[in-house]
């Protein structure tokens, strides 16, 4: 069953509900970590990716 994803943007901040990524090499980077820094390295990696993405909706 898939589930409802919801992104949307107000004020410049980038809202994501109901987010999973199904990757294994990810998650072992991210388990080297202490889960209190999770939350914002998963930021910083987005953030890393979507500039990454810049001007390819073009």
């Amino acid at each position: 069953m898939e589930e409802a994803r919801e992104i949307r943007i107000e004020d410049g901040i980038v809202y994501i509900s109901n987010l999973y990524l199904q990757d294994p090499k990810a998650a072992a980077i991210l388990a080297e970590y202490p889960e209190n820094r999770w939350p914002e390295m998963t930021r910083r990696a987005l953030k890393i990716g979507l500039n990454y993405l810049k001007g390819g909706a073009d």
